[in-house]
């Protein structure tokens, strides 16, 4: 009978804290958002010098008060669900952990604790507090877009270093270091700035046969920017769309299950 209502009691608790459809777990989510906030307004206005000296006490406090309040929200949730080491390897699993260590490890090195702003990646679960399951859906939709391109996103990468490396050694080759060009990996640099359009404009070429070169690298650049748009845009005309939920699998975490579903599409453990 105990065990009974040991595992009803870790249900319940695993429903409220890693699944918004039930009340509880939206009030847990909405409680747990407001003081991620409040621990990043802290911590990053404790880096201002005046405030520091002023309220360095009070700021103490506060981020000792979350640290506190996340580290057992993070024991809750490796006690509820099922598959712990899944879990605590999981991607939130690991920025849950990452946001609680820097308050521990400021007491051995100092500054440490302005790491905490990694909290801030923990907001991404504002998608499930409002059951906002479009933007869970588009989200996954982009995340198999990006999956699917990849391998065509590498291999255009690989096409613009050679061309980087190419464009560098002849701009060295005519511009030499008269002109700041004075090695290889410098004028590769050159390159890299032109190209993405960035153009910082510490080096320049001089020469009538340097500036055509560099003309034509700015051209290019326009062309290549727009590549891996056209990529993850076809890619993501071609993947599926299916009305997504803030189900969470108790063996991957994987989220974004349909209500009816029986099984987990990510690990196939049943639900």
């Amino acid at each position: 009978m105990a065990e009974v209502l040991k595992n009803t009691f870790r249900e319940k608790l695993y429903r409220v804290i890693f699944e918004a459809e039930t009340a509880g777990g939206k009030v847990f989510d909405i409680i747990l958002l407001v003081l991620i906030i409040a621990s990043v307004v802290v911590v990053s206005l404790e880096s201002v010098v005046e405030l520091r000296r002023a309220y360095l006490p009070y700021f103490q406090a506060l981020e000792w008060g979350f640290t506190i309040l996340f580290t057992i929200e993070y024991l809750l949730r490796i006690y509820s669900t099922p598959k712990p080491i899944k879990y605590i390897f999981s991607f939130f699993g690991m920025v849950d952990l990452l946001s609680i260590i820097p308050t521990y490890l400021s007491l051995i090195i100092a500054g440490s604790q302005y790491l905490l702003v990694v909290r801030v990646l923990r907001l991404l679960r504002i998608a499930r507090i409002f059951k906002l399951t479009r933007f869970i859906n588009e989200g996954q939709v982009l995340s198999r877009a990006l999956r699917a391109s990849v391998t065509k996103i590498l291999v255009f990468i690989g096409t613009v270093l050679t061309i980087v490396v190419i464009v560098g050694s002849v701009m060295y080759i005519i511009e030499g270091a008269a002109s700041g060009f004075t090695s290889i990996p410098k004028s590769i640099y050159w390159t890299i700035v032109t190209l993405t359009t960035v153009g910082y404009g510490d080096i320049a070429p001089a020469t009538p046969l340097g500036q055509i070169l560099a003309s034509f690298v700015m051209i290019m650049g326009y062309g290549i920017i727009a590549v891996p748009t056209g990529i993850v845009t076809v890619e993501m005309t071609r993947s599926q769309r299916e009305a997504e939920h803030t189900r969470v699998c108790p063996n991957c975490h994987q989220e974004g299950h349909p209500l009816n579903a029986n099984f987990c599409f990510n690990c196939g453990y049943k639900l």
